[in-house]
């Protein structure tokens, strides 16, 4: 018997969004950036996965419901125990363990910040005894820096607010994190600048919870669209992100 196209439409979402509801997870920092969302001044929420939470809900004929997290390895857990049923965030082999990718909509490099007495000007210098690096845990980025870092190693900080707090309050050396969400810290942290290469290339692709094979399937349709019509590049360059290409 051949299933009608209305009926996979049908199983489909209620895979992606048992609750009837799409819940959506976003990844909270002070500013809004092409993984992090801020608060705007009216409530809303500032950012380009809220853009794209808010597009996927309006595709698939949803009602969303986003859930704010302080870091992505907080929203990966979430997505881990299906409490949110999409989010975004970058991609390493410790996570494609425990939850599903679609594609990439942009390709990440993380790097360093540094204070302005560090004297560091390449990643290279990042690595030496006694410097203090903090990067934010449970994140790729962490567990990048862990990995090739060998005379130093990075110390866990919930949040982007709070590895700025120990940048400003001459706490913290180095803070790990990507390129294009570390251009707003540099105006945060007097004298600080970011360092010439980096030590993680990876993407930030669309997830959800594995065992969920049609959600998978519809979310991969939905931002292989989004990307064809040109629905991420709209949003980029809304939000300012005019130099930043978006992922092949």
């Amino acid at each position: 018997m051949t299933i009608s196209r209305p009926a996979q439409d049908a199983s489909a979402k209620a895979e992606l969004a048992p609750t009837g509801t799409l819940r959506v997870g976003l990844v909270e920092a002070p500013s809004a950036g092409l993984i992090f969302v801020s608060r705007a001044a009216d409530g809303g929420l500032d950012g380009v996965t809220a853009d794209l939470g808010a597009d996927l809900a309006r595709q698939v004929g949803l009602p969303l419901a986003v859930t704010l997290f302080p870091n992505s390895g907080a929203a990966a857990a979430a997505l881990q125990a299906a409490a949110i049923d999409v989010s975004f965030m970058p991609v390493d082999a410790t996570r494609r363990q425990v939850i599903d990718f679609g594609p990439g909509y942009y390709d990440l490099e993380s790097t360093y910040l540094v204070s302005a007495g560090s004297g560091i000007t390449d990643v290279a210098q990042v690595d030496r005894p006694g410097l203090r690096v903090v990067a934010i845990e449970g994140t790729t980025t962490f567990r990048a820096s862990a990995r090739t870092l060998t005379r130093t190693q990075p110390l866990p900080v919930p949040s982007v607010a709070e590895a700025v707090a120990r940048m400003r309050a001459g706490q913290a050396d180095a803070f790990a994190l990507s390129r294009d969400t570390l251009r707003p810290v540099v105006l945060q942290v007097p004298g600080s600048r970011i360092v010439a290469g980096g030590f993680q290339q990876t993407q930030v692709a669309v997830a959800v919870p594995k065992g969920r094979p049609a959600a998978l399937a519809r979310v991969t349709a939905w931002m292989d669209e989004a990307k064809r019509a040109g629905v991420v590049r709209r949003i980029f360059d809304a939000r300012g992100f005019h130099d930043d290409a978006v992922a092949p």
